[in-house]
């Protein structure tokens, strides 16, 4: 495969209009989410002095998205879902600008800024399952892996520049400042999803209230597919997410430097990067469940090894191929979501998907702090890396449908015009 054969696939950005605004939408409110994060991180700190309340933050976004999502899952799958996007994104303008006028005015209690915070996490926890429906809408079935690479990359993107530009336009303009471009990103991607098409679910409406749930519950309890793509990725979280435990490991093998510690995460977002952008190595193989295995076992392989190192050198390397790995992986696994679930219940899996995506890093992490607590950082890093690896290798063992092709089990037309 020569190199431009390899190079990320930007079909879907040509063929389709409606993909692309979307995802220059989307990509703009991803930067301004990560920019306005850097911007309440530091009003907390300056109005409280406190770690405790500047973690709190991350409680505020967590919680409501794992207690809505069910509940909202289910409500994608029951409407029109560009007009939930629409709604949903219009709250998280209004959010961002009543986030600026304090930041112009005069800091809210801490308090008021993570109620604000936790608004925007409840308008996510149904925002972000229903703009997942969309690219199936959007782009024909061959097309799905690349137009998700092309949306792991801007993401990407957004959490390399946007806590950079947050800095800098918090220390030129104050947090006010960074507060207004975040809702200025927002109105933009109101644009981009009002140009969209209808999109009410295919197929039988979700039923109201806990049954809907409950229904899409049960479907990914009997499915292999996705509820085994889904234990392939807590797996890799849960059981060996890394961050926490970068500052221990650094002091451990490297002698605290800093300028060390810097460069852990900058490694694992560039090795996802370099993924991204030579994605089409993979997106277009027919088996994504297994391209999805291979990426979680490498994961695991590489932070095992990166334990291992003694130069700093060589850990950075196996932190960049574990990032390369983690998107080859959660690529796959979007790709398995959007093609093997029906329409009419993509919202609720969808709703799943983000809450494993956001819940499992948070109990890795815990679950690394406790256990390096109890012995060390090396141990529990390696042990981490280790479990991953032994759990992945049980799942390929006894889910076989995940090695097998993927196939779709309802027709998917897009509609969109060209």
């Amino acid at each position: 495969m020569g190199l431009r054969q390899a190079l990320l696939d930007v079909t879907p950005l040509r063929s389709s209009r409606s993909f692309r605004r979307l995802w220059v939408s989307q990509a703009l409110s991803g930067l301004g989410t990560h920019m306005t994060l850097v911007a309440v991180m530091f009003q907390i700190w300056q109005t409280t002095n406190s770690a405790a309340w500047t973690g709190a933050v991350g409680l505020a976004q967590a919680i409501p998205l794992v207690a809505l999502g069910p509940f909202a899952g289910s409500l994608v799958d029951r409407v029109d879902r560009r007009k939930l996007c629409l709604i949903t994104t219009g709250g998280h303008a209004a959010c961002s600008l009543l986030l600026a006028l304090q930041g112009f005015a005069g800091y809210l209690p801490a308090a008021g800024v993570l109620g604000l915070v936790a608004v925007h996490s409840c308008l996510a926890a149904a925002g972000g399952p229903a703009a997942r429906t969309f690219i199936p809408h959007l782009l024909p079935r061959h097309q799905l892996a690349a137009g998700l690479a092309l949306n792991r990359i801007a993401s990407q993107g957004a959490m390399l520049a946007g806590p950079m530009l947050g800095g800098l336009v918090v220390g030129e303009s104050g947090v006010g400042g960074c507060y207004l471009i975040d809702a200025l990103t927002f109105v933009v991607a109101l644009a981009g999803v009002f140009g969209l098409p209808p999109m009410s679910p295919r197929g039988e409406p979700a039923r109201p209230g806990l049954r809907g749930v409950l229904d899409g519950l049960a479907f990914l309890a009997r499915d292999p597919v996705i509820r085994g793509a889904l234990l392939t990725d807590l797996a890799a979280t849960v059981l060996s997410m890394p961050v926490s435990l970068f500052p221990l490991i650094n002091a451990e093998r490297f002698g605290g430097d800093p300028r060390t510690l810097g460069l852990f995460l900058t490694a694992m977002a560039l090795g996802g990067v370099a993924a991204s952008l030579f994605s089409r190595t993979f997106t277009r193989l027919p088996r994504p469940g297994l391209v999805m295995l291979a990426g979680s076992a490498t994961w695991g392989a590489a932070l095992t090894l990166f334990g291992m190192s003694p130069h700093p050198a060589a850990g950075l390397t196996f932190l960049a191929l574990a990032g390369a790995a983690d998107t080859v992986s959660v690529v796959s696994r979007s790709t398995i979501v959007q093609t093997h679930t029906p329409d009419a219940l993509l919202g609720r899996v969808s709703a799943a998907e983000q809450i494993v995506g956001t819940a499992g890093p948070d109990l890795g992490n815990m679950r690394g702090g406790l256990l390096a607590d109890a012995t060390s950082g090396t141990t529990a890093l390696i042990s981490g890396g280790l479990l991953c690896l032994v759990t992945v290798t049980l799942l390929t063992a006894t889910t076989p449908t995940l090695r097998q092709p993927s196939t779709a089990p309802t027709p998917r037309t897009p509609s969109t015009n060209p």
